[in-house]
């Protein structure tokens, strides 16, 4: 794979992990690491053997949060809204992949961190893991999706909870209230994204495509709306081969060999 400052990026089967390579830091995330999330991702989108990405910040910790000596330079408006600008390109790059986005979180994973976190798909934990935005100790707001994507996932109470108390809540808290799909046992959340991974590998890539388009859409539409849409769809992927392979395969009891078209 190409080489990166802030990132180190491998194929594992079907998956490609997305490693935040930044130690010296604790996975802050700065603004060249956000540029290189976009491009491995908009890479990704041409390699159809990349079936599921995965965020993954290592053994310790997944991200301590925004990188604040670049943070710490806003000093406009103007400053703020380039700065932020970014950010939203980057949650953006991952939330419009055709691909499943997978988090894959060991041990601490704090604001900045957790707003990247909350643009993937879903997230996989390990025992010992803690999430918080922590924005309120220090006289700011979550400005990179904390307070719009943390109550689409966790809830409005939920989320004003966290973003009250600017405290961490632990790996069982987090899945009670939603904020992780699963609570694995520590050094986990790697396999466990990967098996995952193989699973996904084996349905049709553009029915998980237009799901996940479903339902990111869906969720900024009205009932009616988000109905029309899902009709769409799937009158859309009811053209395709995948489609006819997949019904056939069924009637044949046999797997399907599904090629993305």
């Amino acid at each position: 794979m190409s080489e990166y400052e802030t990132l180190r990026v491998e194929r594992q089967g079907p998956a490609l992990v997305i490693h935040l390579n930044r130690p010296e830091r604790r996975n802050a995330v700065s603004l060249k690491m956000m540029a290189e999330i976009i491009a491995v991702v908009a890479a990704a989108e041409e390699d159809a053997q990349a079936r599921t990405l995965i965020l993954y910040g290592g053994a310790e910790y997944f991200s301590a949060g925004a990188d604040l000596t670049e943070a710490v330079k806003i000093k406009t408006a103007t400053d703020g809204t380039r700065y932020f600008n970014q950010w939203h390109a980057l949650n953006a790059a991952l939330e419009h992949s055709s691909k499943p986005v997978i988090a894959a979180i060991e041990g601490f994973c704090m604001t900045g961190g957790l707003e990247l976190a909350l643009a993937a798909d879903l997230r996989v934990a390990g025992e010992g893991s803690s999430f918080a935005i922590t924005s309120a100790r220090i006289g700011t707001v979550a400005g990179a999706g904390g307070t719009q994507r943390l109550p689409r996932v966790v809830g409005p109470s939920n989320a004003l909870d966290m973003l009250f108390a600017a405290e961490p809540i632990d790996g069982t808290e987090a899945l009670r209230i939603g904020l992780i799909n699963r609570l694995i046992a520590r050094g986990e959340a790697l396999a466990t994204a990967l098996k995952l991974a193989e699973l996904y590998a084996t349905r049709a890539p553009l029915s998980l495509a237009f799901v996940k388009r479903a339902v990111h859409r869906g969720m900024q539409m009205d009932l009616a709306s988000a109905i029309e849409f899902e009709t769409f769809l799937v009158t859309t992927v009811y053209g395709t081969k995948d489609k006819l392979e997949g019904i056939t395969a069924f009637l044949e009891k046999r797997r399907p060999s599904f090629t993305g078209e």
